[in-house]
């Protein structure tokens, strides 16, 4: 590849600067590495794999596990079984060997899909320590400069803390800290009612701890479909988790070695205490340190890089990926294909993009919340005119069978073309049925194309065709199989 930035003494020199050491940064790096191009990569801060496999996704669903088996123990729903609660039989929960294990199933999958994979990376180079722009074409790390024609910004993300007086000083745990935890608290406050809130009110509830969740808004999740929010907040409240909405703190303390919260609910004022803070108030995209304004590259008020669908910046030869940018998804699996196809257009110049509304996602609470394209507030908000159906998993063969017949699903379609706009489901094994559903609106399928697929009997499934199904005829008039 030809130079297009100056050459300045020794100082090393790259094709491709990558700055980060997660799902982007790697995906950026194993394609670059296929392209056999001399490669760069930085990472500070967590280690190799950043949030998903040190402590995100992995760590949190091998926690969320054990809770769902205890769950199980005393909510399985078979009459010729006994219900157990293992703290009358005598058998405590071990909460330092759960959490000891969860970090050996995170050091396992560090070393297996991280560590190991750059050392087969036969053109890429690693740098630790932190990088900070000095020019366009330079970075500097540790006291050495580096200097690269192509750069992409993959730095992740953090917990953003809220500006309450009092928070610093009374201390509170952020999703790093709490997966971490030796000592199970007795009591637990989580502020934010998102996707990161939901799912440790759940594991920390099931596995003893008091759990309350603090929320600004009216309900749960607002921006996806209400009705199966409101059937997840139901069974949260089943459970014994508190869920305060529309509710401010105004100040927190630290009193004889618990937290106090100040609250403000509906003009109300109220005090509560508890062992512990966790905060899931959002991330903060990690650009404070970057020097971005150096070059001009130009970031939102939060932070976030501002990127082109081809994660191009402001700056034509410097990309960004994964959660440093203001892209409108959040997840592992968007952060690693928007590294790849970074590296695919800043090294090749192709101009590849994601459709986003055909990305699946997930909350993994028990039952799962999976969602796919657009709800039906949204379809109508872009002018299509929109037909929906919702059904309860009673309909479907595969939860009666198992007796978990709780939950729902929603399905958008275009009234005219019956084209799938939307699939929302709030069921068991959701996240292993709602690629199809991706699928099916990646393809732009129609509900009559979708009834005419085969699916396996019995599996849960069966609810996307059962659904489809819905809008063409009365479905409690059909047998199992059809």
């Amino acid at each position: 590849m030809k130079e297009k930035f100056p050459i300045m003494g020794t100082k090393p020199i790259f094709d491709f600067v990558i700055l980060g050491g997660g799902a982007a940064a790697f995906g950026a790096a194993i394609k670059a590495n296929e392209l056999k191009v001399k490669t760069a990569l930085i990472n500070e801060g967590l280690p190799l794999g950043g949030t998903c496999v040190n402590v995100g996704c992995v760590p949190s669903k091998a926690m969320l596990y054990p809770g769902e088996i205890l769950h199980l123990f005393s909510h399985h729903g078979i009459k010729g079984l006994p219900t157990l609660d293992p703290s009358i039989h005598g058998n405590k929960i071990s909460f330092q060997d759960l959490i000891q294990e969860e970090l050996e199933i995170v050091s396992k999958a560090r070393q297996e899909k991280y560590e190991k994979v750059l050392n087969e990376l036969n053109f890429v180079t690693f740098f630790e320590g932190k990088a900070k722009f000095v020019s366009s074409h330079e970075i500097e790390v540790k006291g050495e400069v580096i200097q690269g024609e192509k750069f992409l910004i993959a730095t992740g993300s953090k917990t953003s803390v809220p500006p309450i007086p009092g928070l610093l000083e009374s201390g509170y745990l952020t999703h790093i800290e709490a997966l971490k935890l030796f000592q199970q608290p007795e009591s637990l406050v989580i502020l934010g009612a998102g996707p990161v809130g939901l799912e440790f009110a759940q594991m920390f509830s099931r596995l003893g701890t008091k759990v309350t969740i603090i929320s600004r808004r009216e309900r749960i999740l607002p921006n996806l479909e209400p009705e199966l929010a409101l059937e997840l907040e139901r069974i949260f409240e089943n459970e014994g988790i508190e869920l305060l909405h529309k509710t401010q703190i105004t100040e927190a303390a630290k009193v004889r070695g618990n937290k106090k919260l100040i609250l403000e609910t509906e003009g109300k004022r109220k005090e509560l205490l508890c062992s512990e803070i966790l905060l899931a108030t959002g991330k903060k995209p990690n650009t404070r340190d970057l020097q971005l304004e150096k070059v001009g590259v130009k970031i939102e008020p939060n932070g976030a890089v501002i990127t082109q669908p081809t994660l191009e910046t402001s700056v034509p030869h410097i990309f960004a990926a994964g959660d440093v940018t203001n892209l409108p998804v959040r997840l592992e699996t968007t952060a690693g294909k928007e590294g790849t196809l970074a590296a695919l257009n800043a090294l090749t110049g192709t101009e590849k993009t994601i459709n986003y509304q055909s990305v699946p996602s997930t909350i993994f609470t028990d039952p799962p919340f999976s969602w796919v394209g657009l709800t039906d507030e949204q379809a109508a908000q872009k002018g299509y005119p929109c037909s929906c159906r919702t059904l309860s998993f009673d309909k479907i063969p595969k939860a009666q069978i198992l007796r978990k017949s709780g939950g729902k699903i929603k399905m958008v379609i275009h009234r005219k073309t019956h084209e799938i706009l939307g699939v929302h489901v709030l069921a068991l094994s959701s996240p292993e049925f709602i690629a199809a559903a991706a699928l099916a609106i990646q393809k732009k399928m129609t509900v009559e194309e979708l009834t005419d697929l085969l699916f396996v009997f019995p599996t849960s499934s069966e609810a996307l065709k059962t659904a489809a199904l819905s809008f063409l005829t009365d479905i409690s008039k059909l047998s199992c199989c059809v």
